[in-house]
């Protein structure tokens, strides 16, 4: 069954609310505006029967659905399978949390998923609708690694990848600039008193299928201007970046992890430096928090999940809620 988000008493912040999809499990939810509708771009969870670990393991999703909203509170269209495993020629398993854009009359829908040696690599597919279904490119984008890739095009029409996410999203095997499976969850013992891991950032390519520059570091400092610390685990960046603008400035927020916040961060360009802000949202039911944020007839909106109708970590279902801000810009926190 599809359902709208049970609003009850209205969109308040503290409000509970319900989640928007109930007949199979889906998280990560990626939201954007095409054509005057909502089209959410999740993860589909399964029941793999694979044991939980720190890498992920049990999180082996097998496609993507499709999901539109003519309006917040309003009935949610399923369009389907959008894309699946099987027809992603250098794919091996787990296709993790997508995003999407629209650029020169084509949708582009980037996801993240082990290649064949196991590594993540982000690729992208293609469709003429927002609703797909998309077909996947021979090979991952050149040069990508890691997971949860958000792409955000800006006011002058560039557009840029967020990516990264350390432990099972292997950002930390990058660090030296190649590859180290030895490290399975960020940088051990010893680096807590360091700069923390960074998302990175790249200037995508005017065909939207590779990236035109070297990733770059998306840095994030406290209010005294220094960088976050990796034994910061209440401000560091863990994974589900995402990025949108609002009054000139760029909004920068991100998941911790294994503290189970989101944060966000502010910067006046979209390669940042980003300096630390504040909680977006305090921990949600499950292990796992991610988001994304879209502007929809005048009004802010959060896309999130929780694990309310299962009680299980990797078996979620995607929840919006109003996301409220104060005159000067800043996000006020969510109590889910």
């Amino acid at each position: 069954m599809l359902t709208g988000p049970g609003l009850g008493t209205g969109f308040g912040q503290q409000t509970k609310v319900k989640p928007l999809i109930s007949d199979l499990f889906t998280a990560d939810p990626s939201a954007h505006v095409f054509n005057g509708k909502i089209y959410i771009y999740p993860s589909h969870d399964i029941e793999a029967n694979v044991p939980q670990d720190d890498e992920g393991g049990h999180f082996n999703m097998r496609d993507y659905h499709v999901y539109s909203m003519n309006d917040i509170g309003g009935k949610v269209t399923d369009h389907g399978v959008a894309l699946d495993l099987k027809d992603i020629p250098w794919a091996g398993r787990q296709l993790w949390a997508p995003d999407a854009a629209f650029k020169n009359g084509t949708y582009y829908l980037y996801f993240p998923v082990k290649d064949k040696e196991d590594v993540f690599r982000i690729g992208v597919a293609t469709s003429k609708s927002p609703a797909g279904p998309f077909k996947a490119g021979p090979a991952p984008i050149q040069g990508s690694y890691s997971i949860d890739p958000a792409v955000f095009t800006d006011t002058d029409g560039q557009t840029y990848m967020y990516f990264g996410g350390i432990w099972g999203g292997q950002l930390q095997r990058w660090h030296s600039g190649k590859y180290d499976k030895s490290l399975s969850t960020d940088l051990g013992k010893g680096h807590d008193q360091e700069p923390a891991l960074s998302a990175k950032v790249v200037k995508m390519s005017g065909d939207m299928l590779s990236f035109a520059e070297t990733p770059r570091d998306v840095q994030i400092l406290d209010e005294h201007g220094k960088p976050l610390l990796g034994g910061d685990h209440d401000r560091r960046f863990f994974e589900g970046a995402w990025m949108h603008k609002y009054n000139g400035k760029y909004y920068f927020s991100y998941s911790t992890g294994d503290t189970h916040f989101l944060c966000y961060a502010e910067s006046s360009t979209p390669y940042g430096p980003f300096t630390y802000k504040g909680v977006i949202m305090k921990p949600v039911e499950g292990w796992t928090t991610h988001h994304s944020i879209v502007e929809f007839k005048g009004k802010w909106y959060i896309f999130y999940h929780d694990t309310e109708i299962s009680g299980k970590t990797h078996l979620r279902n995607v929840k919006v809620r109003e996301l409220v801000r104060g005159k000067d810009g800043a996000i006020e926190t969510i109590e889910p």
